[in-house]
């Protein structure tokens, strides 16, 4: 089967109710984003980072998979999928798909200070300061923060470089490093961007735009691919 990379970002995720970083009216508007998403404001204020994602996970819970989510993972049936997400929610986990990398963590999950190697899945509970691995060390979201390196970065290039089909999906791939991805594609692959407000930003070659929200740009390339087949 071929191998499609799909690049995710927010907007497939504000479709099922998640707000994002530049909604006026989401979740963060009464926060300075670097005062809880970076490791700044973590040293900073680690109380009210906790609070932050508190909130995040709590809204996770009754937060469901969309259509966009639900029709990648359907694509497993006729192509080698891996997607490779902004996104720190699992949605793509809830709607089936099964080779996902989180560039940016998991809202899911926590990870030692002292450790970055000791992960715990907590699901949709709090943490809260006092709460410590077993070496007694202070527990944190599993987040990648601005100020912080992305670790799986170089395992996404290398998914991206042996793509034969690439998809950019809900994100203008703005944020640096995940930005630089798209350069990693071969000469002549073909790109679907899907998002409702985007050109052709890194004048990309072998280019199908399509301007639409994630939940009918994702049908449409849907159709596109097993027109193909």
């Amino acid at each position: 089967m071929k191998k499609l990379v799909a690049l995710t970002g927010a907007g497939i995720s504000a479709e099922s109710g998640i707000s994002t970083f530049r909604d006026s009216d989401g979740l963060w508007e009464q926060h300075n984003v670097m005062d809880v998403a970076s490791i700044e404001g973590w040293y900073k204020n680690p109380k009210l980072v906790l609070d932050f994602y508190n909130e995040r996970r709590k809204q996770l819970e009754t937060t469901q998979p969309n259509a966009a989510h639900k029709i990648l993972y359907e694509l497993e049936q006729h192509f080698n999928v891996c997607v490779i997400t902004q996104n720190v929610d699992n949605l793509h986990e809830r709607a089936g798909s099964t080779n996902i990398i989180h560039l940016h963590g998991e809202l899911t999950k926590i990870r030692s200070v002292a450790d970055e190697d000791t992960i715990y899945e907590i699901g949709y509970k709090p943490i809260n300061m006092g709460d410590t691995d077993k070496h007694g060390s202070q527990l944190r979201p599993h987040i990648v923060w601005f100020g912080e390196a992305v670790p799986m970065l170089n395992i996404a290039a290398k998914m991206v470089d042996n793509a034969d089909i690439i998809a950019i999906i809900g994100t203008s791939l703005n944020v640096y490093p995940a930005a630089g991805l798209v350069n990693y594609k071969r000469n002549g692959v073909p790109v679907f961007l899907i998002n409702p407000n985007d050109t052709n930003p890194f004048h990309i070659q072998n280019l199908t735009l399509i301007k639409e929200k994630a939940t009918v740009g994702v049908a449409k390339m849907r159709d596109i691919l097993l027109k193909d087949i």
